[in-house]
């Protein structure tokens, strides 16, 4: 799909600045970005030089396409009916996706090729790289940014962002396992083939306390590459008196020197985390 990303930049904010009706002849241009987007031709936020950039026009863009929008019906099926003012992705099988019933992504998303949706839920705006998993009960919100080889493990919930426009969103990157029932909201960032066990919960202000050393280091909003996690609590007192809260704890390392699947068993053998 050909695109002109710094022209659909200035006519998406040229209607911001002047205030345009996005359901006028000239809110068109939405349109063309949300299809780019569903191609994958456009990305929310993508890697440049180490870092991620967040595209603060693709998501007024996208608040735009509901502004420009009225609810219908959606049938799926003779069982399956909806309401709602977005359609769903089609053309599962040209794209090289897998979709099992009843598993949802919204028109506007990104699904690469390999990957396998089961019945879980891929927001707009959410970008899903080559041959991941998004397992049973999954959510992906909007905008966020998933990449190759990713396993989101069942009733995993990624976070969503549409405004601030500015405000990063959960990026997990190529190779990651994500265990069962984990969270990871506000745009925590999460590196290469990073495991995080079964319910760790990572928000913007989680404290992720390295033990791996002599003495703990914490850091917040950001799981370092090939990391082993899993969820801890720290004591903290209160007015009632002392309680724990939550965090999340660096216990070891993915073994570089060997494969993924063989360095994700042995990290798990090793530590017991719970997956």
């Amino acid at each position: 799909m050909r695109m002109d990303a710094a022209g659909l930049k200035a006519r998406i904010e040229a209607l911001l600045h002047e205030r345009v009706d996005p359901r006028s002849a000239r809110g068109e241009v939405v349109e063309d970005v949300i299809a780019a987007l569903d191609a994958g031709a456009l990305r929310v936020s993508e890697p440049r030089n180490g870092e991620w950039e967040t595209h603060g026009w693709i998501k007024q863009a996208i608040l735009l396409y509901f502004a420009r929008r009225e609810s219908f019906v959606l049938e799926a099926g003779p069982a399956l009916s909806f309401y709602d003012k977005l359609p769903l992705k089609k053309d599962y099988a040209a794209a090289g996706v897998r979709c099992v019933p009843p598993g949802v992504a919204r028109y506007g998303s990104f699904l690469g090729r390999g990957t396998i949706l089961m019945p879980g839920y891929v927001n707009i705006g959410a970008y899903i790289g080559e041959n991941s998993m998004v397992d049973t009960w999954a959510t992906v919100g909007s905008c966020a940014q998933i990449g190759n080889n990713v396993h989101l493990s069942g009733g995993v919930g990624i976070g969503g962002v549409l405004e601030p426009p500015q405000a990063q969103p959960v990026i997990i990157e190529d190779g990651a396992f994500i265990g069962s029932r984990s969270i990871v909201v506000e745009g925590v960032r999460v590196e290469t083939e990073a495991v995080l066990g079964a319910g760790v919960v990572l928000t913007a202000s989680t404290p992720i306390i390295d033990v791996r050393g002599d003495a703990p280091v914490t850091t917040r909003g950001r799981i370092a590459a090939r990391t082993v996690v899993i969820p801890g609590v720290l004591p903290k007192k209160f007015p009632a008196g002392e309680f724990s809260t939550p965090c999340a704890l660096v216990i070891g390392t993915r073994d570089a020197s060997t494969d993924r699947k063989t360095s994700l068993n042995a990290a798990l053998r090793e530590y017991e985390v719970a997956v």
